[in-house]
């Protein structure tokens, strides 16, 4: 069923059908119309994890300060003149707003229609509102988090029942270095508003903001080599110099190395980093001079893959030198546990079968392997790709199967959720 184009033609009885198939999908019927795949697959996520599809929950407002706080560090505040621009003027004039949330789902920035503010403000859709897809159910905000791609979400597609006056259209804001969500920009209105177009228009300009954000990341890196460069030309030693989230501005005496992952909460000191080993670090403006010791660093590392949770997924590495986490894109998420589902090793081959269903296609696997152990150094082997065998790993997963990587259409991963429920973590 092509719900734009209905809406588009009669909104109120595109309105009644898909009321008439949320009814039958959740009472276990068979509908005369299927369900679009992106919402029919959400709506299983709602059911699994107990979202009550009658009931308006909503979970606490932040307080005006921590949303003052979260938007003084979100990345997003740097697009708010692109997103204003290709999204206001358009639709104040079509009785819409725009909503801009932070990767937790935390509604940061809300404008527009004032008419359309207050009808938002009825539906808890208020500055500091919590609209995760597991909290609120499908939406506009929370659904495009979960599957990383543009999501219309119309009438009746909503899961919770009262917010079937709505509609909303979201696309995901990733940070275009990683890949990593930083958050959702997102468009909606009363159902009478919505328009075909919706989906396209908002994608664009999403796309838009990323990239903004690479322009911007490309002038820090600039302004930090140009402090780096007499810092290095003192030094005998292999040094090199990264921004806060470790990438790389300057080199000397060492191979370019264009991120190395840092920890959370760097501090100077001697520290053990992927792809570098032992370094000294030091505080320099705007990144970190780090600096190679010598000496080695023997302790097996322990690794965590956690995919436990839905659109959010992490490698954590810890040895005798501390400890450090990477948030993964997509794409590394779904290698990084196909590696871990075949402990032996993977082939270029295999992977590019494994997640295009074509082995032809081992130049994006090359590709995506090498960004992967930029980050992940040592602890990453080829020929085949595998994980170093001294290391202890642990893969964590949803408690159920079908809520695993839930954005992937790749078919060895989609045979996996199907395959039945197998526990939420697996060992090595």
């Amino acid at each position: 069923m092509n719900v734009a184009r209905l809406a588009a033609v009669d909104a109120a009885q595109a309105a009644r059908l898909l009321s008439e198939v949320r009814d039958a999908t959740l009472a276990g019927q068979r509908a005369r119309v299927a369900p679009r795949p992106v919402i029919e697959q959400s709506w299983g996520r709602m059911l699994r994890s107990g979202v009550d599809p009658d009931h308006d929950f909503r979970s606490g407002l932040l307080p005006s300060d921590e949303v003052l706080r979260r938007r003084e560090e979100s990345p997003l505040r740097h697009v708010l003149p692109v997103l204003r621009q290709g999204l206001l003027s358009v639709a104040d004039v079509a009785q819409h707003i725009m909503v801009v949330a932070d990767a937790d789902g935390r509604v940061l920035w809300r404008e527009g229609a004032s008419p359309v503010l207050r009808k938002a403000d009825g539906l808890g859709f208020e500055l500091g509102a919590d609209w995760r897809e597991d909290v609120v159910g499908t939406n506009g905000v929370g659904t495009p988090a979960v599957v990383r791609r543009p999501v219309q979400v119309f009438a009746a597609e909503h899961f919770v029942r009262s917010h079937a006056s709505w509609t909303c259209t979201g696309a995901p804001i990733t940070d275009p270095r990683d890949g990593r969500l930083i958050g959702v920009v997102d468009v909606s209105g009363p159902l009478e508003t919505m328009h075909p177009a919706t989906l396209a228009w908002v994608d664009s300009v999403a796309k838009l903001a990323e990239a903004r954000l690479r322009e911007l990341h490309r002038d820090a890196l600039e302004r930090l080599r140009s402090v780096a460069a007499p810092v290095l030309a003192r030094l005998d030693e292999r040094a090199l110099v990264v921004d806060r989230d470790g990438w790389s501005a300057a080199v000397s005496g060492m191979p370019y190395v264009r991120r190395v992952a840092l920890p959370k909460s760097l501090v100077p000191g001697r520290r053990w980093l992927p792809s570098l080993g032992l370094c000294a670090v030091e505080p320099l403006a705007g990144g970190w001079l780090l600096r190679a010791a010598e000496e080695p660093v023997g302790t097996a590392p322990r690794i965590v893959l956690d995919l436990a949770r839905p659109g959010h997924s992490t490698l954590t590495v810890s040895s005798g030198a501390g400890s450090w986490s990477h948030e993964l894109s997509p794409r590394h998420a779904e290698l990084l546990y196909l590696l871990a589902a075949h402990q032996a090793g993977r082939g270029a081959a295999a992977l590019a079968e494994d997640l295009f269903g074509d082995a032809s296609r081992t130049v994006t696997v090359r590709a995506e392997m090498s960004r992967i152990r930029r980050y992940c150094g040592e602890l990453l082997q080829h020929r085949p790709y595998r994980f170093r065998e001294d290391a202890e790993f642990e893969v964590l997963l949803p408690d159920d199967p079908r809520d695993l990587l839930p954005y992937s259409t790749a078919p060895a991963i989609t045979r996996r959720r199907t395959a039945g429920p197998s526990g939420g973590s697996a060992d090595r």
